[in-house]
Formats: C-alpha cells, structure tokens, sequence
C-alpha cells in the first residue's frame, strides 16, 4: 500500500444553479501551480465531472488568473460552467476584493484573455457573466441524408425537427456546437440519444456537441428548454453548457426566434431531464444587426470541499 505524500484542496460548486444539487457541477483546484500534464488529466478523470478547474499563475499580466479546462478525457480551451464555477469558488475565498455593485476582472484561458463580471450584494457574489468569444456561424444542414443522419441520433421523427421552419447550424461562442430546433417539449424530452451517432454527426460536422431546443419551455420564465450531448468530449448529457447557451443565443437572435433589440436578454433552462434543473442567462449586444457580444452568466453554490491525497 502505498502512503499519499501530497495533498491538494479542492472545491465542487453547482454552476447555474440557486440551490445545492442543481445545476452543472464543477470541481475547482485553486493552485494547480505545480501540478503536471499527466496530473492534471488524472485529477480530472478522478473527480469525473464534465469539467474540472485548475487555477495556475497567468502568462498575460492583464489577466487575473488562468484557468485550464479539463473534461475526464481531454483539455479544452474554453467553457461557460466552469469560469462561472471557478470565479464563484474563488470570491468565496476572498481570493479577490468584490467592490459593488459589479466586479470587473480579466482571466486568461487556452485562446486568450476574457472579462468576467461578478454581481456583488452586501459583500457576497450573487451571479458571475463572462463574455464569450464573438460567435462564428459555420454553416447549416441542407441536405436530406444529414438531415435524417440527425434525427436519428436523436432517436426522432425528422419532422419534429423540419416543422420548426429553422436551420440546423453548427456555431461556436468558443466551441463548435450544432444547434437543432425541435418543434414541442415532448419530442425535446422524449429524446433518446445514440453515443455513437452523436460523435458521428459531431465529427461530420466539426461540433463538440449537439444542442437541442425547443421554444416550449417548462418554467414560465425560460425562453427555451434545451438538452446537450457531448459525446465528443466525453460527455454524455451535460445538465448545463454555458458555452452552448451562447452559441444558441447568438443563434436565436440571428435567426429571429426571440424579440432582438440592441440587447437581447434571454433565460434558458436546461438538465431536467437528468434532475439537475438549471437557470442560464445569455445576453447578446447586436449594433446595426451584427452581433458584437454574447454573454453568459448565473447563479452557483459551493456544496463540497475536501483534499486530494496522492
């Protein structure tokens, strides 16, 4: 048996969520410093989260922190959940001052450097939104086989899809994903995905996920119930995707789907099929009917602390 000779705090946070067990969880390792490549990957895959944190020094001076992403498979450059988490995470352990109302700081990530605003009330944050990379649209689904090639992975009927009137679009806030309008709640909810056909599409398509919506929601407040698969990456349905949310958001006001003005406001939710209901806010900032800005943002809630021994 062999002795742990290093120990290392760790965090987990509900990201997206108002109360414990909701949301996305993530993990956060607020000194990642001296940790390697391979420890990195081991921690994530140990923790078994879709995401895991590590804070380490910046290589920008404009920035505050760097944040390196890690799924139980790979790295990432980028993600919504996890900078919310993280910042949430480390406010909480006053690794920062918190000036009200709003907080302004840069972080560092694997493509580049991005603001994060954190909402302060009476000392405590009370909801973190991160600006997202301005969105791409890197083309749509025309033909019938790719058509039908989604909707089977999707386990549906391709009509519940085609009677939106709306294009299936792959666009990235950050990471590609593949945006797929469905018609009613219950199609939405009766989805049974294939893996397999989903990493399919997603590798056809150049997407790290599909995300599915319908603008039939649950809660009076949502303006769009969503699912996310991320077969890709290691993710089988993600219970809240910040990044995804944006892409969909830019899609949403791109294809007027939802009221556009020059802010555009809207809630998602999202992970109530798998129990984890989550409340997603996306603003998007549009100036001559281009988009210019897209961000993300919520509520979390520490649940868990504890040492790695290693």
């Amino acid at each position: 048996m062999t002795t742990p000779t290093r120990s290392l705090q760790f965090y987990k946070a509900d990201v997206f969520a108002e109360e414990p067990f909701g949301g996305n969880p993530v993990a956060v390792i607020p000194d990642g410093t001296d940790l390697t490549e391979r420890e990195f990957q081991q921690i994530a895959r140990e923790m078994n989260l879709s995401e895991t944190v590590f804070v380490v020094p910046p290589t920008d001076p404009a920035a505050i922190v760097k944040l390196r992403i890690f799924t139980p498979t790979q790295e990432i450059p980028f993600a919504g959940h996890p900078v919310i988490g993280t910042f949430y995470v480390l406010s909480s352990l006053q690794k920062f001052s918190l000036p009200q109302p709003v907080t302004r700081y840069v972080f560092e990530c694997n493509i580049g450097l991005f603001p994060v605003e954190l909402h302060v009330v009476d000392g405590q944050v009370d909801g973190v939104m991160m600006s997202q990379p301005k969105p791409q649209f890197l083309g749509t689904v025309d033909g019938i086989q790719d058509l039908y090639e989604v909707s089977r992975a999707l386990g549906m009927n391709k009509t519940a899809i085609t009677e939106t009137h709306l294009p299936i679009e792959v666009v990235s806030t950050g990471l590609p994903v593949a945006i797929v309008p469905v018609r009613t709640l219950t199609a939405v909810k009766s989805i049974q995905a294939d893996p397999a056909g989903t990493k399919d599409i997603c590798d056809k398509l150049g997407a790290n996920g599909v995300m599915v919506f319908t603008t039939v929601t649950v809660e009076e407040w949502a303006h769009v119930h969503t699912r996310m698969f991320a077969a890709p990456i290691g993710i089988w349905e993600d219970p809240a995707t910040g990044s995804a949310s944006g892409a969909l958001g830019a899609y949403l006001v791109k294809n007027g789907v939802v009221d556009v003005g020059p802010t555009t406001e809207m809630f998602m939710e999202q992970g109530y099929e798998i129990d984890r209901p989550s409340r997603i806010t996306v603003q998007v900032f549009s100036d001559d009917d281009a988009i210019q800005e897209v961000k993300v943002g919520g509520q979390a809630v520490m649940v868990a602390e504890g040492k790695l021994l290693f």
